[in-house]
């Protein structure tokens, strides 16, 4: 991975926090797979599933923002913590989770996204160890 692909991560931080999936899909490969822990089925393929992934976490959370944490470049992957934060539509009850993801990209694409129980499992994932 580059700096590129770095500064990629925060594009696609910035297109979640503005809510303009437009730009976020744009910054997606077309065959894309996205893995969350806690919105709809386990993954998301292309970008059709990308919108179906924005529209799940903005309806739940109408004011969810994004903020990196830490990103440890490896070469072959990313691998970043991921604070979000904002409160439920239903029950305005606030939320706060650190999401450990790990992610790759090609050509100044995202390729892959895959959301981790904790920093230890991103950790092995990604072939390493705290």
């Amino acid at each position: 991975m580059s700096q590129e692909n770095v500064e990629l991560l925060g594009r696609v931080a910035d297109a979640y926090n503005r809510h303009d999936p437009d730009t976020y899909v744009a910054l997606m490969d077309a065959n894309v797979e996205i893995t969350s822990r806690f919105i709809g089925p386990a993954s998301y393929y292309g970008h059709g599933g990308v919108r179906t992934y924005l529209q799940g976490w903005w309806e739940a959370f109408p004011d969810l923002r994004v903020e990196i944490q830490e990103v440890r470049d490896l070469g072959h992957l990313l691998l970043f913590a991921l604070r979000a934060h904002g409160h439920g539509s239903a029950s305005a009850a606030p939320f706060e989770e650190l999401a450990w993801i790990t992610a790759k990209a090609r050509d100044g694409k995202c390729i892959w996204w895959h959301a981790h129980a904790g920093k230890a499992q991103a950790l092995e994932a990604a072939g390493l160890r705290e």
